[in-house]
Parts: C-alpha cells; structure tokens; sequence
C-alpha cells in the first residue's frame, strides 16, 4: 500500500487509483481509474451512483522518462429516472481528448523555444500535425498601444506577403503584434481600428518614409524618432562608398590590404591597439580623401552623443555646410537624409528610444524561421513570434 501511495504522487494526477504498471524499452503503460463515486446526471440532475458499463480509454501523457500511455478504466453511469447515461467526470482529461491536460500545456508551452514543430512532437511522442493542432489553440488578441511604439518591418514571407511588420513597446520590453504586410495604407487603417491612440507620445522608427507618415497621420500629437543606429550608419555608408572608389585606384597589393583593414573604420578609436592604430594611419596616408571622410564619420558620431538636441543642432547644420562644400558625392545621399529627417534625428538626440529592442526581435524571429524552414501560414506564424517573444 505504501508503494501504491508514492506510485500515486510519482504520476501526480489527482484522484487517480493506479492498478498496475507495465513496461518495455521504449514505453511506460499505467492502468488507472478512478474512485466509485455518486454524479448528476446532466439531463435531470439526478443523483445516481448506478454504473451502467466500463470502457478502456487509452491516453497520452507526458514522458515519465519515456512514453507513458494512461490506460483509464472509464465507467459509464445510468440515471435510474430519465435513463440518460454518461461517462464520469474527471479533471486531467478534456472531453474528446487522447492526451491529459497537462501534456497539452507542455506542448504549448515548448513552441516559446526557437525549434520546429518536429521536434516538439518527437518530445511528446505526437505527431507534428498533432502539436500544431495544439499550438493553434493559442491566439493572441490585439493589445493597447504604449506611451512608446516602435516598428520596424522584417522578412517574413509568410501569407504570400515578404516582408511582415513588427510593432513593439521599448519602454517595457514587450512585442505587441505583427502585422502581415507593410503598407501604408493597411497600416493606417490598423492604427485607426486602436482605442486610445492618443496615449502613444513617442514613434520610434528607422529611416522609413512610409512608417513616417503612418505616424504623422495617424499619432499627430507624438514625437517622431529616429533611430540612432540607422542614423549613424548614413554616414558609415558615405565612408565606405569612399573606401571602395579609392581601393579601385590603387594597386592590388593596397587594394586587398584596404579590403583586409575595412573593419578599423568603424571601430572606435578608444578601442584600437598601436598595431592597428598602425594600420589606420598607413590607409589614411595613402589616402587623403579616406582620411577626409573618416574624420567626417567621427564628428557625425560626436554630434549624435550630444547631451540635448540645443547642443546638437547648431553642430549638426555646421556639419551638413562642412560635407556639402567638400562636394564629396559618396555623401550625398547622407547629407540629403540628415535634411530630410531633421527634427526626427534632433529627438533621437533628446529621447532615449531607439529601435534596439525591436531589432533583437527581429533577429530572433529569423532564427525562429530558419529552424522552421519557413512559416507560411501567417496566424500560427504571429502567434508563435508572440508566444516565444512575451
């Protein structure tokens, strides 16, 4: 009896009476039942204790160290006054189920790790067909905006659309939804199917035309931002367009010695060692325009550290007047951004907001995707980014 107690706790399902164990080498098999007991009939509400017949259900559940299979004695009961007759009530099984509750749960609850669905089932001794079936249950509803909102688009291809949309809360570290497509026009009408709009006081963007009018439409009254890292990378790509047009004028001993050297560009000087130091100050003799242009990356990075946009700003213009007389044409399109997104990079200098978080999710979903193997079924392909994202 003491050995049918701990057996009983080992399987922790409540009410069960364990009537014998079997196994093999791959599986576990318990037989089970539960106490005789009195029930309502659910016709009449009669109480009735009359059994009318038994049946074995056989049911999964989760690995005890290997695949456990739940013989459950079921009993039928028969209502002595309408004769309707019914199988007992029990708390780990749902009806029409092959599998305990639990084993649902823990099911769903492994699609948060980044791994495919076949993987998943061969844990649970299921099918994958089985585990989507059980992950598609869960549906994520849409959420309120935040005070901070930030979006980004990413490469879905799921739904027949490539590229989805991700809108994301900064401030608390939280994916709010995925959008299927990146349209303006669908995006607008997203945003105007949200209550309490109003409450967004900070958009938080790349350097996206589209998202920015989404946000000067739709949340007139918040704060448009740009991201930092997108803002500085304007003028990374300059130097780097001037990099490349130098290293073709130059002999092919210095063009692969450039090619090999890219990387002590964008490092911060406080980080380089003398022997790379070095070889910065070699690249930039034999290269006055290089050395030019590396100077101007360097002060438009300062600029972006400025304290507040008041200190930034006059900076800022001084800057643009500087590169726009060099006439240097690999900076064209960065002097052309920095007018066109202005007051937008100005608030990226006040605003602690950046789209970093959003960026990190970003990553985690192609890896999500690539051991998947592609998504193509957008609703079970958003839940699952929020499942394992929140």
């Amino acid at each position: 009896m003491l050995n049918q107690d701990y057996t009983t706790k080992l399987l922790d399902l409540e009410e069960v009476i364990i009537k014998n164990v079997e196994k093999d080498a791959q599986s576990l098999h318990i037989h089970i039942e539960l106490p005789k007991k009195e029930h309502h009939c659910p016709n009449c509400n009669t109480t009735t204790s009359r059994i009318h017949d038994y049946r074995i259900q056989v049911i999964k559940d989760i690995p005890l160290g290997k695949k456990t299979i739940l013989y459950l004695r079921k009993r039928r009961y028969g209502c002595p006054c309408c004769g309707k007759r019914f199988y007992e009530h029990n708390s780990f099984l749902g009806r029409y189920r092959r599998a305990t509750k639990r084993m649902i749960s823990a099911v769903i609850e492994y699609f948060r790790k980044l791994c495919p669905a076949s993987e998943i089932a061969s844990t649970y001794n299921i099918s994958t067909t089985t585990a989507l079936r059980y992950f598609d249950a869960v549906n994520y509803g849409a959420t309120k905006l935040p005070e901070v909102l930030s979006i980004d688009e990413f490469k879905g291809n799921a739904a027949g659309q490539k590229y989805q949309t991700i809108l994301t809360n900064p401030k608390d570290k939280t994916v709010l939804d995925i959008l299927p497509n990146r349209y303006e026009s669908d995006l607008i009408r997203y945003f105007n199917g949200c209550f309490e709009r109003e409450k967004v006081k900070y958009f938080v963007t790349d350097m996206n035309p589209h998202f920015r009018n989404v946000a000067k439409i739709c949340f007139p009254q918040a704060k448009i931002i740009a991201d930092r890292f997108h803002v500085i990378r304007q003028a990374v790509w300059a130097m780097e367009r001037v990099r490349k047009n130098e290293q073709q004028r130059l002999s092919e001993r210095f063009r692969k010695y450039f090619k090999h050297s890219k990387y002590l560009l964008k490092k911060p000087i406080d980080r380089l060692t003398d022997v790379e130091k070095d070889r910065l100050a070699l690249m930039l003799e034999i290269s006055p325009k290089l050395a030019e242009a590396y100077r101007l990356k360097n002060e438009f990075q300062e600029i972006m550290r400025a304290e507040t946009s008041l200190i930034g700003k006059p900076l800022l213009i001084a800057w643009l007047y500087t590169v726009e007389a060099m006439e240097l044409p690999e900076f064209r399109d960065c002097t052309r951004a920095c007018r066109n997104w202005f007051t937008e990079i100005l608030n990226s200098i006040d605003y602690p907001w950046s789209n970093g978080f959003t960026e990190g999710c970003n990553n985690k979903t192609k890896v999500l995707k690539r051991v998947c193997f592609g998504v193509r079924n957008f609703k079970r392909f958003r839940n699952r980014i929020l499942h394992c994202a929140n």
